[in-house]
């Protein structure tokens, strides 16, 4: 072993939870600081979509898979515009010392430290996600080389002096700054735009591939200006970080959108905006849903389907509940098997539904995959151009 990794080996690292627990281990990545929120993802695969998943800004991710690191770090599986990790840091039990997967290009703990990234490993993540579970996601922060030397009472207050989750506006700060088109593969079938509260690499791709031109959009870009610039068929609502309660410019867009009996489709953070616009209130999960395994029943058809999630907040709502909007009656739709949280909703009239999960399957199952080709029916179905000015921007 050489001496740069001997010194890798050996760098001491610390997570510091905000009730004082703490965790000791060694560093991998960078070396430093971080803080953030403490969560917990149950997937086995697909770190490297978790990583780059803008959802998981300002949030260290606890990995319950017991090894990580095994597939490498590639090219092509980023979730994010300019290839970015999103995550705050990240806490794994064993890292693989060698990659290996015909599509690795280089190693986890590479990227890492390229990027930045702080973690710990070789702590006991049982113990970790079952204090989670049982007292909640947590203010916490991972120390690692001189910063670790600190004492823990120090390594606290640092801690606890970070902003909360709750009520934190976070969809701007990961936002594009610019608008964007993704080409629909294909012939053009209609024009989708899309509002990047977050959005992940493959939702636009998934859209493109059912023949929609999408045009992604800054947050909080009001809904009359999308309206004049772009001329949609139809519009998506993304997954995001932060506290849906701080969205009000975002409901306002989805109001608006309703107002004007355009299609409207949200899936995670988009579910949240919808509900909230729907007249549903919004609040903070104990430990949230983070995972590519979680049981989403829809109310509707009796089906079932296994979903991506990643959410620490949730619509407030009973399965197969109806009420009354400005639009129309309208239900909670979907629910999550493990514990009733509102996994969907949408107006009873079609013209707008939403799902907490990730259809997107970037990484996760494909069951929900026929949600995007619902969307292109309503869109179809609606026509809104055509109806609206007599044209087409097909």
């Amino acid at each position: 072993m050489s001496n740069e990794s001997q010194a890798a080996a050996a760098t001491a690292a610390v997570l510091v939870l905000a009730d004082g627990r703490v965790f000791r281990g060694r560093g991998f990545g960078a070396t430093g600081t971080t803080l953030g929120e403490a969560v917990f993802t149950t997937a086995m695969t697909g770190y490297q979509e978790t990583l780059t998943d803008p959802s998981y800004h300002r949030q260290l991710v606890v990995a319950t898979a017991p090894q990580i690191g095994n597939t490498g770090w590639n090219d092509e599986d980023y979730e994010s515009r300019g290839n970015k990790i999103w995550a705050a840091g990240f806490i794994i039990r064993d890292l693989s010392r060698i990659p290996s997967n015909w599509r690795s290009e280089r190693s986890l703990e590479d990227e890492l430290k390229a990027q930045g990234i702080i973690g710990i490993r070789q702590i006991d993540t049982r113990a970790l996600v079952r204090h989670l579970r049982d007292n909640g996601s947590i203010a916490a922060g991972i120390f690692s080389g001189e910063d670790a030397q600190q004492s823990v009472d120090k390594l606290v207050e640092i801690v606890r002096a970070q902003p909360a989750m709750k009520g934190a506006d976070l969809a701007r700060e990961v936002s594009t700054d610019q608008a964007y088109v993704v080409e629909a593969q294909g012939e053009k079938k209609a024009r989708v735009v899309a509002y990047d509260l977050g959005i992940k690499s493959n939702t636009p791709r998934e859209l493109a591939k059912r023949g929609l031109e999408v045009v992604v959009v800054p947050a909080n870009t009001p809904y009359e200006d999308i309206k004049k610039e772009y001329q949609p068929d139809g519009v998506f609502l993304s997954n995001g970080p932060g506290d849906p309660a701080t969205a009000d410019e975002m409901v306002a867009v989805a109001k608006a959108a309703l107002d004007d009996g355009m299609p409207l489709f949200g899936i995670c953070f988009g579910n949240q905006i919808l509900g909230r616009a729907l007249g549903l209130n919004t609040y903070k999960l104990v430990f949230g849903h983070r995972g590519v395994n979680v049981p989403v029943k829809d109310h509707r058809t009796g089906r079932i389907f296994i979903t991506a999630q990643n959410h620490g907040f949730a619509l407030e709502g009973k399965a197969g509940e109806s009420f009354d909007t400005p639009w129309g009656e309208a239900e909670v739709t979907h629910t999550c098997l493990n514990d009733d949280v509102v996994e969907g909703v949408a107006l009873k009239n079609g013209m707008a539904f939403s799902v907490q999960y990730h259809p997107e399957s970037a990484a996760g199952p494909h069951d929900a995959h026929s949600l995007f080709d619902d969307f292109l029916e309503l869109i179809q179905k609606v026509d809104f151009n055509k109806s609206a000015t007599g044209n087409s921007n097909k």
